[in-house]
């Protein structure tokens, strides 16, 4: 008490009188309403370290709940989930746009859908569908733009090239030319690590 500052003791004081009082109140109520209060201070008690323990495994339901944002590590790598239908999607921020991405080893290039084309600025009926691409449904006409950023996690590059899919395609394809920019590409069980 006496390396306490007079304004701190007058807090304690204030704290001690203010649990006198509530702690009184409670116990001159009756036996039913201790036993509620007392309840009612458990369930708060679990409910608070359900709280911090949720918080600590944050990362890990981020993951579950959000498959396509990807996990930033210490050491500049990027982890991406592996969604319940086993494909790996991605955010990427392309010309500032967040478009979603599937993780695509067996396509060449950046692919964008025509929705994921027109979000990013392009219009199409101004580009030019001069090549085509082989798929799973046949042969299709592609337009060849470039992308001013591409921003994956830290990685942020410029002056990219893709191409938007003249066909039907659901989601956009990272394809291998982007991914051949990082030096390594592990893919365990559930998590893909891109490494640069």
């Amino acid at each position: 008490m006496r390396d306490l500052t007079a304004d701190n003791q007058a807090t304690l004081a204030y704290l001690v009188l203010l649990l006198v009082v509530v702690g009184g109140s409670m116990v001159i109520g009756s036996r039913a309403a201790l036993n509620r209060h007392l309840q009612q201070l458990g369930i708060w008690t679990l409910i608070f370290i359900g709280m911090i323990g949720a918080y600590s495994m944050r990362d890990q339901i981020e993951a579950q709940i959000f498959p396509s944002r990807p996990q930033i590590g210490n050491n500049g790598t990027v982890s991406i989930s592996r969604a319940w239908d086993g494909h790996f999607y991605v955010d990427v921020t392309i010309n500032g746009n967040i478009i979603e991405f599937v993780v695509d080893t067996g396509a060449t290039n950046i692919v964008l859908t025509q929705d994921d084309a027109e979000k990013i600025g392009f219009h199409l009926n101004l580009l030019n569908y001069t090549r085509e691409a082989s798929t799973a449904n046949g042969v299709v006409a592609t337009a060849p733009v470039r992308l001013q950023t591409v921003v994956l996690g830290p990685f942020n590059d410029r002056n990219l090239r893709a191409m938007v899919n003249g066909g039907e395609l659901r989601t956009s394809l990272l394809g291998m030319e982007y991914l051949s920019r990082f030096v390594k590409i592990e893919i365990t069980s559930n998590q893909m690590l891109l490494i640069r």
